[in-house]
């Protein structure tokens, strides 16, 4: 079969969709970020659009309590109708902390689902510390164990949690792209996109002193709510939660996320310090500045476009034992689409293919053959997978045909036989050399009897 050079700029032109690009190596904003660490993805392809330092170590404050969702609602079966009740011992592990806190009273009853727009909406860490010791079965600690083994579940190698709030412990820690890790898991959880993009959450109390009083809790995030006093330029309509934090030494820190035009992003910025205040002496958060502003940026400039569908062959590999035919078509898994520049041109993506020697029949549609890696700008920067794009029967005669030539062409086969040849050479030298010994003690015999 002859070669389909055609295929081969298809195939680069696929390559784009599953790229991970690093902006730092590729595409960069306008301005720098000033937190310490930011992580920027781009969710529809799982693309980084913008990173600075994401994997240094930083504090994450109280972007903590979306790993304190996570184990909570995994671990309340029924959240609407579990009670919960803020008792003495509670409040009195945040005495003197200056934790921010959703006004819970000793006493109060709430639900499980109350509890978690309370720690979620204005950062209640008497919230937190209620539902984490419900569900460590009055220890705390327990529950932060399970915190840590979550972490690790999601692939988080450099994050290690001490309390379920995220006030200051130097052995708690994390990095933007951990966190990151953890924000996608946490979005797929029910109610969660629900109540981090709450405004103003209204409940109430369901038993105790304060049993029929309603309350309220308002968002620490000024990136969705343009009515808070002082958000002053940080609202940005597309922007959805998740979670703000701060402390002395994690510095101002947020999570969010945008949804806009079919495209959607995650952004993580951690420790970003903001030491000056507006005209009326409020403190201006620069980490929602540069959050609404790489918004900005990468839906300016970048689009999201699907190029090539599943359908489509964009490679082959040798073929073995099939009938009249030498080469398998191979296709990528799914339809893909990607996240890229305006001006970038999809063929700028090189693609270095790891596929066997060859294939042998017989072979399904979908089988898995080989990868690819993908590289931009002279960077590694993701890799895919290659599926047979049809059905090939094996032959028997092709096979049988095959496996002779194959063994007739060995190099073992070669050996053997050479050795074989030199064993039958060895014994015809033997033998003629024994028949010419024996013969000449035949003439000195009849020499001796004359």
């Amino acid at each position: 079969m002859k070669k389909r050079s055609f295929l081969l700029p298809l195939f680069i032109i696929f390559t784009v969709f599953f790229c991970t690009v690093s902006a730092n190596a590729a595409f960069s904003p306008d301005f720098e970020p000033k937190a310490q660490s930011v992580l920027m993805i781009n969710l529809d392809t799982n693309t980084t659009i913008y990173s600075k330092q994401p994997d240094a170590k930083v504090y994450p404050a109280s972007t903590t309590k979306i790993m304190t969702y996570i184990i909570a609602a995994e671990n309340i079966p029924d959240l609407d109708n579990t009670m919960i009740t803020f008792t003495q011992q509670m409040a009195d592990t945040l005495t003197g902390s200056g934790s921010s806190l959703a006004g819970l009273k000793v006493g109060d009853v709430l639900t499980a689902h109350d509890l978690l727009y309370c720690m979620m909406v204005p950062s209640g860490n008497d919230a937190a510390v209620a539902l984490a010791t419900y569900v460590g079965g009055g220890d705390i600690q327990k529950f932060v164990d399970m915190m840590n083994q979550k972490a690790q579940d999601l692939g988080c190698t450099n994050t290690h949690f001490m309390n379920p709030h995220g006030l200051q412990d130097e052995n708690h820690y994390t990095t933007a792209s951990d966190l990151a890790k953890i924000a996608q898991y946490a979005m797929k959880m029910n109610y969660f996109d629900e109540i981090t993009n709450t405004l103003r959450y209204t409940f109430t109390i369901k038993d105790g002193p304060r049993k029929g009083t309603t309350a309220w809790v308002d968002t620490t995030n000024f990136l969705i709510n343009q009515n808070l006093i002082g958000s002053t330029d940080y609202y940005y309509q597309y922007a959805r939660g998740i979670k703000t934090g701060h402390t002395d030494e994690a510095g101002y820190c947020l999570v969010s996320s945008a949804r806009a035009e079919g495209i959607s992003y995650l952004c993580v910025m951690m420790n970003t310090q903001s030491p000056s205040t507006d005209s009326s002496g409020a403190v201006i958060h620069q980490e929602m500045l540069d959050t609404r502003q790489l918004y900005r940026w990468a839906y300016q400039n970048f689009q999201l476009k699907q190029v090539l569908s599943a359908s489509q062959a964009t490679m082959e590999v040798p073929l073995d034992y099939a009938w009249s035919k030498d080469h398998l078509l191979l296709s990528p898994e799914t339809t893909v689409s990607a996240i890229l520049p305006n001006d970038v041109d999809p063929s700028n993506v090189e693609i270095v293919p790891d596929l066997p020697q060859s294939v042998a029949a017989p072979v399904k549609r979908g089988d898995q053959v080989g990868t690819a890696k993908l590289v931009y700008n002279g960077e590694e920067i993701g890799s895919v997978n290659l599926v047979s794009s049809e059905s090939v029967d094996r032959s028997e005669w092709v096979h049988i045909i095959t496996l002779a030539k194959r063994i007739v062409t060995s190099r073992w086969f070669v050996l053997i036989a050479g050795i074989l040849v030199v064993l039958i050479i060895v014994y015809i030298v033997l033998t003629l050399l024994s028949h010419q010994k024996k013969a000449a003690k035949r003439k000195v015999h009849r020499y001796r009897k004359m």
